[in-house]
């Protein structure tokens, strides 16, 4: 009995490592339940209870005629949606394969530890952006470069210094002012002619569109909190996101 219950925790477990890690790569809340709901039916579940949000995961299993029910907190996202397409793959094949329990628990282990981006092709990705978004709003080469400058800032930022701060508000805050602080600095040694052109190569990097746009989905799909709650956050990292900039250009102007 005792092995039956610790292999049905286990099973939750790992249902739920696999649901949390395509929220937090982007996936929508019905997605992440209809996932766990599946997993868990495969291996023998007679009910599945889910309750998602965008910070929160509750789920109560019914297998054997025993009950379990645990708790995930979501404190990070990442919107990937080539890794979100992976999971979603593998989640299918364990549904059709149901592999044994420990082979379950490594596919999804690997999955959700797995990087599919390489570090050196993300940090093409945030030059080439900045410096283009620079260049198509009116800047010239110089400030496009500039601006890629500042993208690479923003990229060291994410990589290394994103998980210093549990609160995403104040990274963002931080990012732009540091960001900032760079394009007035690069304007300085006049190496860009437009810091306008430049800062906005750079705050595109940071606008949360993606997140705005899995708010409507989420808002248009019925799942009010959901939705509310990834508008507001969506809302207040662009205030951020704004308030940064502007305290750089304020600070700026006296500092340098």
């Amino acid at each position: 009995m005792k092995d039956i219950e610790k292999e049905s925790k286990r099973l939750l477990s790992s249902a739920i490592d696999l649901g949390s890690q395509i929220l937090e790569c982007g996936g929508d809340v019905n997605h992440v339940e209809k996932i766990i709901n599946n997993v868990c039916a495969a291996y023998g579940a007679q009910q599945t209870d889910v309750f998602v949000i965008t910070s929160s995961i509750v789920v109560t299993m019914k297998r054997n005629d025993d009950s379990f029910t645990q708790t995930r907190r979501i404190n990070h996202y990442n919107t990937d949606f080539r890794k979100l397409d992976e999971l979603v793959e593998l989640s299918i094949q364990l549904c059709n394969s149901k592999p044994e329990l420990p082979e379950l628990e490594a596919q999804i282990k690997e999955a959700c530890q797995k990087s599919v981006y390489h570090p050196v092709l993300e940090l093409v990705g945030y030059l080439l952006a900045s410096g283009s978004f620079a260049v198509f709003f009116g800047g010239n080469f110089m400030d496009g470069l500039c601006s890629a400058i500042c993208g690479a800032v923003i990229f060291f930022f994410n990589k290394k210094l994103n998980k210093i701060w549990n609160s995403q508000l104040i990274f963002y805050l931080i990012c732009s002012i540091l960001s900032g602080f760079v394009a007035l600095f690069l304007k300085k040694i006049g190496l860009c002619q437009n810091v306008d052109k430049v800062m906005i190569g750079s705050i595109m990097l940071l606008i949360p569109g993606i997140a705005l746009t899995n708010a409507l989905r989420d808002l248009f799909a019925g799942d009010t909190i959901s939705g509310t709650l990834r508008l507001l956050e969506a809302l207040i990292q662009a205030a951020a996101i704004a308030c940064g900039f502007a305290l750089a250009v304020f600070l700026g102007g006296k500092i340098l």
